[in-house]
């Protein structure tokens, strides 16, 4: 089967950011990574668009997504993310599959 990821992107006005990072890093992605039991996940900046940050979460394949986003758990981060955050960070989310991976040779 292959891996599926969900993949947030947050955009987070400038003075929110240093608190949006630590945030998101001490508390809201090792919170995510349990509750969903993804396989593993990452966080990013991005150098393109100031104030954007992505996290993915990988899954075995779409079930376990699937699972993971219908639990209470899923429903218990986001409402603590919106509890953290009413103001200056907007998001949204996406499903992707793995359709191909190569090594470079």
């Amino acid at each position: 089967m292959p891996k599926s990821y969900f993949l947030v992107r947050a955009v987070v006005a400038a003075p929110l950011r240093d608190k949006f990072d630590h945030w998101y890093s001490a508390d809201h992605l090792p919170r995510a990574l349990k509750d969903f039991k993804a396989e593993k996940c990452w966080r990013f900046w991005s150098e393109a668009e100031a104030g954007v940050h992505y996290a993915v979460y990988q899954f075995a394949d779409k079930a376990r997504l699937d699972a993971a986003l219908a639990s209470e758990g899923f429903k218990e981060l986001v409402a603590d993310f919106n509890r953290s955050w009413p103001s200056g960070v907007t998001r949204t989310r996406d499903i992707v599959t793995l359709v191909e991976e190569r090594e470079a040779s």
